[in-house]
C-alpha cells in the first residue's frame, strides 16, 4: 500500500503554514487583528499624507476601530479610498464624516464626526471623507504671512532704537540723570545723619512728654476720685431749698396783700415811707441846729 503522508506533502504543508503564520504576523505586528468582527465602511479623500494602515479610528478621541486598507482609486483619478473597519456594534448615521487629522506626535488618524440623521449607515457603504489641516500646514499658511508682515516694522523698530540710541541728547539724559542719582544718595546720608541726630532728642522729649501726659493722667483721677467724695447730695438739697426760698420771695413780692408786695406795687404806701423819711431827716437837722429845744439839762 502506497503512504499517503509523504516528504514532499509534509514539506507543502510546511510551506503553506510558515506563509499563513508570516502573513498573519505581519498584519498582527501591524495592529489589525484579522479574528475581531468588524463592519466595513470606505473614505475617499484627495490626499492621506501621513494616515497609514492600522491608524485609529475615533469618536470624541474614542478608538472605535481602525484603517484596514489605503488604496488608490483608478476608476476615479485623484481619489484615495480608505477602508474602515469599525466596532460590529457601532452604527454610525448616514450623513456622517471620517475627518482626517494629524498630531506632532502619533501621526495621521480619522475622527468620525456623527451626523444627525435618523438613518444609519449601510454597512461598506461610502461616506463624506474630509482632511483636517495639519499644524504645520496652518502654521505656514496663517502664521508666516503675519510674521512676514511684522519683519518690516521690526527692522523699522530697530533701526529707530538705534538712532535713539545715537542720539547726543540721550546721552545728556543720562549725564542728568547720573546727577540727580547723587544728588539723591547726598540727600539720603544727610537725612541718614539727621535721623541719627534728632531722633534720639526727638524720642527724649516724646518720653518727657509722655511722662507728663502720665502725670497729668493721675491729677485728673485723684481730682476724679474728691469729685466722688463730695457730699453732692447735700448741696443740691441744699440748692433746691435756696430756690424754694426764693420762690416764696419772689411770690410775695409779686401778691399785693403781702408787706412786701404792697411795699412794692402801693405807690402811696412808698410815698408815705418816703414823707416819713424826709420828716426824720427834718427832725435830725433841727435837733442838730437847735438841741436845747429837745434836750433839757438842770444843774442842782
Amino acid at each position: 500500500m502506497k503512504k499517503i503522508i509523504t516528504k514532499e506533502f509534509i514539506i507543502g504543508l510546511s510551506v503553506i503554514l510558515a506563509v499563513l503564520i508570516l502573513f498573519f504576523g505581519i498584519e498582527y505586528l501591524k495592529g489589525i487583528n484579522l479574528f475581531k468582527p468588524a463592519n466595513y465602511y470606505v473614505a475617499s479623500y484627495g490626499n492621506v499624507a501621513g494616515l497609514e494602515t492600522a491608524a485609529p479610528v475615533q469618536i470624541d478621541g474614542y478608538k472605535v476601530g481602525q484603517v484596514r486598507d489605503i488604496k488608490f482609486n483608478y476608476a476615479n483619478p485623484g481619489k484615495i479610498d480608505v477602508v474602515l473597519a469599525l466596532n460590529k456594534s457601532l452604527r454610525i448615521p448616514e450623513d456622517s464624516k471620517a475627518i482626517i487629522s494629524t498630531t506632532l506626535l502619533s501621526g495621521a488618524y480619522v475622527e468620525i464626526k456623527l451626523g444627525k440623521s435618523s438613518k444609519f449607515a449601510e454597512v461598506g457603504s461610502t461616506i463624506e471623507g474630509m482632511v483636517m489641516p495639519d499644524m504645520m500646514a496652518s502654521i505656514s499658511d496663517n502664521l508666516l504671512p503675519g510674521v512676514a508682515n511684522i519683519l518690516p516694522r521690526v527692522d523699522s523698530l530697530l533701526a529707530s532704537l538705534n538712532t535713539l540710541a545715537s542720539d547726543p541728547a540721550l546721552l545728556k539724559s543720562i549725564q542728568r540723570l547720573d546727577g540727580i542719582s547723587d544728588n539723591l544718595s547726598q540727600a539720603t546720608v544727610g537725612l541718614n545723619s539727621m535721623m541719627r541726630k534728632d531722633v534720639p532728642a526727638i524720642m527724649g522729649n516724646a518720653g518727657r512728654v509722655a511722662s507728663n501726659l502720665d502725670t497729668i493722667t493721675r491729677n485728673l483721677g485723684e481730682l476724679s476720685y474728691q469729685l466722688k467724695r463730695l457730699p453732692l447730695d447735700a448741696t443740691v438739697d441744699n440748692v433746691n431749698d435756696l430756690t424754694g426760698n426764693l420762690a416764696k420771695f419772689s411770690e410775695q413780692l409779686n401778691n399785693p396783700n403781702s408787706s412786701l408786695g404792697m411795699l412794692m406795687n402801693d405807690p402811696e404806701f412808698y410815698q408815705r415811707l418816703n414823707k416819713v423819711s424826709a420828716d426824720i431827716d427834718s427832725l435830725i437837722i433841727d435837733i442838730q441846729k437847735n438841741p436845747k429845744r429837745y434836750i433839757s439839762i438842770k444843774l442842782l
